[in-house]
Order: structure tokens, then C-alpha cells, then sequence
């Protein structure tokens, strides 16, 4: 399992887990497929920000496998 803390882990397609900004104090995890990039930065300590196909919006927290095509 990957962390999510570098942006070249994570393309569009990479599913994911990511924790919603008010769901940081909980640590819950949304699990989705990415749909958008938001951080430009190549890294970030708390997690790139992405976008998932469903609309949510969170930093990715675990990558759970590569590319789905």
C-alpha cells in the first residue's frame, strides 16, 4: 500500500482513499476512484487533494491500486 502523500503516486482512475475535511477529526475514509488532482504541489504532508468521481473532495490517504482502465 502506497501513501498518499506524493502526487506522481496518484493519476486519474487511481482508486483511492481519502479523508474528507470533516471527517479529519474522526479519520474516516471515503474510498473512490480519482477524477481530478487538486493539489498542484509533488508533495504534501497531510495528503494530495483530489477529487473523486462521486464529487467528494478529501486528501488521499491510502492508494489502494494502480490505474483502472
Amino acid at each position: 500500500m502506497m501513501k498518499g502523500t506524493e502526487r506522481k503516486n496518484i493519476e486519474i482512475g487511481t482508486k483511492v482513499k481519502v479523508v474528507q475535511k470533516q471527517d479529519q477529526r474522526s479519520g474516516k475514509l471515503t474510498d473512490g476512484v480519482v477524477q481530478k488532482v487538486l493539489t498542484n504541489s509533488h508533495t504534501h504532508p497531510h495528503g494530495i487533494k483530489v477529487m473523486l468521481d462521486t464529487g467528494v473532495v478529501g486528501r488521499v490517504k491510502e492508494i489502494l491500486s494502480e490505474k483502472t482502465d
